[in-house]
């Protein structure tokens, strides 16, 4: 199967506010009040959160049809701990990322808990938003 490129844009209203387009698609990047933005829409890292959950969501749903496991739907919670000091520029001790994520996948699904673990293991394995904060991905930023 060929490699797919996908693409987003984004163009700076203040500060904090970014204004993002992909496909058809526009929303806002922004931070919260209390880190000094206008509260217009969710901050960055809480769209790597929301991206985890949608991307566990989709694979969840096609390693269930291919398993012929039923599946109605899913919940699934996610908290991540992170340490702003390196963000702010007040230390370099800790990284500016995540320290930890934790997800919680509940499927409504009346199959046995042995297949729901081989479930999970499959869609954990195969979610590529997963697997990129698991394992180092190159990025390249540049001036344009």
């Amino acid at each position: 199967m060929p490699k797919v490129t996908f693409t987003a844009a984004g163009s700076s209203e203040n500060p904090t506010k970014l204004n993002v387009e992909t496909r058809e698609f526009k929303f806002v990047v922004d931070e919260p009040a209390t880190l000094g933005g206008t509260d217009h829409g969710p901050n960055p890292v809480e769209y790597v959160l929301a991206a985890l959950a949608g991307c566990l969501n989709v694979v969840g749903h096609v390693v269930a049809k291919e398993m012929k496991m039923p599946l109605n739907g899913m919940a699934i919670s996610i908290e991540g701990d992170l340490d702003p000091a390196k963000f702010l520029g007040m230390s370099n001790e800790n990284r500016a990322g995540y320290s930890q994520i934790r997800v919680g996948v509940t499927p409504d699904s009346s199959a046995d808990e042995a297949t729901q673990v081989q479930w999970l293991k499959s869609v954990e394995d195969r979610c590529p938003v997963s697997d990129n904060l698991k394992n180092p991905t190159e990025v390249a930023v540049t001036l344009a």
